[in-house]
């Protein structure tokens, strides 16, 4: 296809990717092809449009085509251009690191409605982000708070290297530390908030995983066990120790999890902070619960 696109119009070599995209049954054939064809012409939505009628060059039709075959491979966009966007920041990303999903924005609204409760935004909030992974859930709270402090844990070595360099890029390093430890193991003192999206799939179900997920995303951040909440059964009591007086838990769960794990939190002498958090697709996201305040 590569000779077809060459000497064509941006738009009509985006609409022939995504024609081609679209055959494979690629749900979102016209985004995809979007935003490859952006990353290979280093061009914005806008600047496809303002360029619409700009011819491809060879080169760049044999470099957007290559792109292309990656994807109809079953590879993920965000894999192949090494970058998501999450709470509007740009996140880079590595073959550690999970690929930050809007669902996980849950997670951070929570958080923050949490806060805004108490009129709490501005305060120096201490924060802990466990199995950080590319920094997305910490950075986004860091971006929306000011004054907070936050480090990230992660037992992967290298999605921390990934972690912190996004923290630097997006100018908020000063205010972000990074640990290789197992949840809260490394960590010492009281925290405000702490924050996790953890493995939930359960063991058996990874197979059965779309091939975006199951082939491209690390399973060490996938696979929660035989019944998917074995990170919570550590990460609860451990946090529950961890958290200042008045301080919040909040956690990515899995379909059909939040009654086990808002259990789990009772029974490590959190409150819960009110119901289970729906994400857009109705489905219970987030579980928060708090250690009494002194």
């Amino acid at each position: 296809m590569t000779d077809t696109l060459v000497g064509q119009s941006i738009e009509t070599a985006r609409r022939r990717v995504a024609t081609q995209l679209r055959t494979h049954e690629i749900e979102s054939a016209d985004l995809d092809a979007r935003l490859l064809i952006g990353a290979v012409l280093g061009l914005d939505l806008t600047g496809l449009m303002v360029q619409a009628k700009r011819l491809v060059t060879a080169d760049e039709a044999a470099h957007l085509q290559a792109l292309a075959h990656r994807r109809l491979r079953g590879e993920p966009v965000a894999r192949i251009l090494g970058v998501k966007e999450f709470w509007g920041l740009s996140l880079a990303l590595s073959a550690d690191t999970l690929v930050p999903r809007p669902d996980t924005e849950t997670v951070v609204e929570a958080a923050l409605e949490l806060l805004d409760a108490g009129e709490l935004r501005g305060r120096a909030w201490r924060i802990a982000d466990l199995g950080t992974g590319s920094g997305a859930i910490l950075l986004a709270l860091l971006s929306e708070l000011p004054h907070a402090f936050g480090i990230g844990t992660d037992i992967n070595l290298a999605a921390l290297a990934t972690a912190r360099s996004n923290a630097s890029r997006l100018g908020l390093a000063q205010r972000a530390g990074f640990v290789v430890c197992d949840y809260v193991s490394a960590l010492a003192g009281d925290f405000d908030l702490i924050v996790s999206n953890p493995p939930y799939i359960q063991s058996a179900e990874i197979a059965g995983l779309a091939a975006e997920v199951r082939e491209h995303d690390p399973l060490r951040a996938l696979d929660g066990g035989a019944d998917g909440l074995d990170a919570y059964r550590r990460i609860a009591p451990a946090a529950a120790a961890r958290l200042a007086p008045g301080g919040l838990l909040v956690v990515e769960v899995g379909h059909d999890q939040s009654d086990d794990v808002a259990r789990l939190m009772l029974a490590a002498g959190l409150t819960l902070s009110g119901p289970a958090r729906t994400d857009l697709a109705g489905i219970r996201r987030v579980v928060s619960g708090h250690r009494s305040p002194r």
